[in-house]
């Protein structure tokens, strides 16, 4: 359990992780419960984040009959405990609680070439400060018809259709948003979304992580310099 809090209490930049929901299957069967587990790592391969209310804004559950929240034991491993009577495509959602965290500026600029980050410099030779939230989906999948895949409004949100991954800040589209994507297999794959925030990712069979990073200046008068908002999407094809 202390190395669960541990993990969780590590800063995404520090060391370069990615966070995610994994199911205890993408492909549950009506009315039966599976687990939700929140996972840090790379390569798709990480340790248990255990449930933290206090770090928590949202942890639910979206289909075409709504919205529910997920429950689930604090501080335990899986996070939530999710069950679906209705056929269709339904989508797990997390929103962290923004977290404040320091980082030297040959760190950050190592994580901003990692993550595809173009546009962002930092703007002072010590520590850059950040104020981090995590935004994770997972979609599932009851029986053999699909639905649309609901959207939960996120401040930033990646969206699939298809191949096409489409990255929004604030609901609004995204471009030049460096996306990437891993297999359970290894495979990886990477593009950058166009002015529409749309990107095309050719995934095979298996089971993905999409993934993409966003980072803006601070609010004139911030205590910290930059926002930083990671965004990630599990699914199985």
């Amino acid at each position: 359990m202390k190395r669960l809090l541990w993990i969780a209490l590590l800063a995404p930049s520090a060391l370069a992780h990615d966070f995610w929901i994994e199911p205890s299957t993408f492909r549950p069967a009506a009315a039966a419960t599976f687990t939700a587990s929140l996972r840090v790592g790379e390569n798709f391969e990480g340790d248990a984040v255990p449930r933290r209310p206090s770090r928590i804004v949202t942890f639910a559950v979206k289909n075409a009959a709504g919205e529910r929240p997920i429950h689930g034991f604090d501080n335990q491993d899986p996070a939530g405990f999710v069950q679906l009577d209705e056929a269709g495509t339904a989508v797990i959602g997390y929103r962290g609680t923004p977290y404040p965290h320091e980082i030297s500026r040959a760190r950050f600029e190592q994580f901003l070439a990692e993550e595809g980050i173009d546009n962002i410099r930092p703007t002072t030779n010590g520590k850059q400060r950040e104020r981090f939230q995590r935004f994770a989906k997972s979609i599932v999948q009851v029986g053999n018809t699909r639905t649309n895949v609901p959207s939960f409004g996120f401040p930033f949100e990646l969206l699939l259709d298809g191949d096409t991954v489409r990255v929004l800040y604030n609901q609004q589209p995204l471009p030049n948003a460096h996306v990437a994507a891993v297999s359970r297999n290894g495979k990886k794959l990477a593009a950058r979304t166009d002015r529409d925030g749309r990107a095309t990712l050719h995934l095979g069979k298996g089971i993905w992580l999409i993934k993409s990073v966003h980072i803006v200046p601070a609010p004139k008068g911030a205590d910290y310099d930059w926002d930083s908002l990671w965004g990630s999407i599990t699914l199985e094809r």
